[in-house]
């Protein structure tokens, strides 16, 4: 199946939406801020709801499917330990701080390639 340039904007805006949402969950891990500035509930709705688009996006190459569920699995399970701890030690703010910046990296990358795809149209 052919793909326009549209579903390849679609596809990176999707994946840039799907990291921002991951970086702000685990900000609430250690800024209690950002806890309290973006409601849980609109949060997981967004998270839930970008997973699933990529994850039926993704469908036809099952290799990117399964690295980007990997991904989102060792994230979400990463905050939900600290989440339920109400802390963090040193060892998962190492943790969370690698991911951080891996989700930033990706983040920017992605944001580019939007921009860019979005002035060619």
């Amino acid at each position: 199946m052919a793909t326009s340039t549209k579903d390849q904007i679609d596809v990176a805006a999707a994946l840039v939406r799907l990291y921002v949402f991951l970086a702000q969950y685990l900000d609430r891990c250690v800024d209690e801020a950002a806890r309290k500035s973006y409601p849980d509930s609109e949060l997981d709705a967004h998270l839930t709801n970008t997973r699933r688009e990529l994850m039926s996006i993704l469908s036809v190459n099952p290799v990117v499917k399964r690295k980007l569920a990997e991904e989102c699995d060792r994230i979400l399970t990463l905050g939900t330990s600290c989440l339920k701890s109400g802390k963090a030690d040193a060892m998962t703010r190492d943790a969370i701080h690698t991911e951080r910046t891996a989700l930033k990296n990706k983040t920017i990358a992605l944001s580019d390639l939007v921009a860019v795809f979005r002035a060619l149209e």
